[in-house]
């Protein structure tokens, strides 16, 4: 046995968790947190700002609630990708390419809210401009409107949840495999993530990007998931005598 793993090996005697990872595990359970609260609070700012039609105005006239929304969002954004990102020197060592891939993907839906964000700012750049005085050509701002309002509506209800789901089961994969946590926690997780693609496929197929009764219940359960696993991990950590290593660990 390696240096390394000895150390993983070292218990904790207040909590019974692996010594090294235990701050680990509070950071991915306050990340889980954060992540979910900034995603939900997100569209508290904007409120009724974006319905359609658009009123440019009305949304020229509350460019601080965009710009708060813009930076709950940046919050969701980091945290997203850094959960996965934390876990990766955890699960390392019980399958590399899985919990690399998991960082990766859960980074690109990170940037992907980034893209969503950009585009509820340029619509708030486009509708200063035509508030302003002079001569605004009225078809091409309703035409940009759309665009960036499909923007939007296509990166919050369907391209984004792709990455974060795979980075999900992904590293759901290797907990279930490690045992890290219990195997009913990571097999929960799973399911969710099944059940909550099916809700982003159906969503993409038939372009309903509202929040129907059918969506939301696919959805919550690895919403609840989620949060279980994030107060597992602030009270009890990752498990003190995880399974054995990847081949490829060694």
């Amino acid at each position: 046995m390696t240096t390394r793993t000895r150390t993983l090996h070292r218990v904790n005697e207040k909590d019974g968790a692996p010594r090294p990872h235990r701050r680990t595990a509070v950071s991915v359970g306050v990340l889980l947190i954060v992540c979910t609260a900034a995603s939900i609070l997100s569209v508290a700012p904007l409120g009724s700002l974006l319905d359609r039609p658009v009123d440019l105005a009305r949304l020229a006239a509350s460019d601080n609630r965009v710009v708060l929304a813009a930076l709950i969002e940046f919050v969701a954004a980091a945290t997203g990708s850094g959960i996965a990102i934390a876990l990766y020197p955890v699960l390392r060592p019980y399958g590399r390419a899985l919990a690399l891939g998991a960082a990766a993907a859960r980074t690109v839906g990170g940037v992907l809210v980034l893209v969503g964000t950009l585009a509820l700012l340029a619509l708030l750049s486009l509708a200063q401009g035509s508030t302003s005085p002079g001569p605004t050509d009225g078809a091409a701002t309703e035409a940009s409107v759309r665009v960036l309002l499909a923007v939007r509506d296509w990166e919050a209800n369907f391209l984004l949840s792709l990455p974060f789901l795979l980075g999900a089961a992904l590293y759901y994969c290797v907990m279930y495999r490690a045992t890290v946590v219990p195997r009913w926690l990571s097999a929960w997780g799973l399911v969710g993530v099944g059940l909550s693609l099916v809700a982003t496929l159906s969503a993409g197929f038939t372009q309903d990007f509202g929040f129907t009764t059918s969506s939301t219940a696919l959805n919550a359960p690895i919403a609840l998931q989620e949060m279980v696993l994030a107060f597992w991990l602030i009270a009890k950590g990752f498990n003190a005598q995880p399974g054995p290593q990847a081949p490829s660990a060694s």
